[in-house]
């Protein structure tokens, strides 16, 4: 059976490429610069789960999008995490925080603020990951 992205992920979110054997997703929520890695994987919802080889490669994969996220958006910080109570796919976000962002300093999973991007923003954030990232 093909790996097939959960509905949720897939509705709330623009798909930018693939890296490191993982989609790389663009949350519509320009409010945060929020990104997510979808391991493509079945049947795996935890990293602890992953074959080391694999769990080696995700994690190389979340290093280069932090370095991306970092450089594109300038974020004072990072907040890393593979959470998935609710969609129990396995993914991981990958968020730029700064004190001036309207969550800060509570998490941004509970913020029902939501600004979606543009369509020239998107095409922005989509040309810098590919050049900064390589992807196709």
């Amino acid at each position: 059976m093909a790996f097939a992205l959960h509905p949720q992920l897939e509705a709330g979110c623009d798909e930018l490429g693939r890296l490191g054997g993982c989609r790389l997703l663009l949350k519509n929520n320009a409010i945060f610069p929020w990104l997510l890695l979808v391991p493509e994987v079945d049947g795996i919802e935890d990293l602890h789960q992953l074959p080391a080889d694999q769990y080696d490669e995700v994690m190389t994969t979340v290093r280069r999008v932090s370095e991306f996220v970092a450089a594109y958006f300038q974020p004072e910080k990072l907040n890393v995490a593979c959470i998935g109570n609710v969609v129990r796919q396995m993914h991981l976000h990958i968020v730029g925080r700064s004190a001036d962002d309207p969550a800060w300093p509570a998490t941004v999973w509970g913020f029902d603020g939501k600004k979606p991007y543009s369509d020239e923003e998107k095409h922005k954030i989509r040309a810098a990951a590919r050049s900064f990232l390589g992807l196709p």
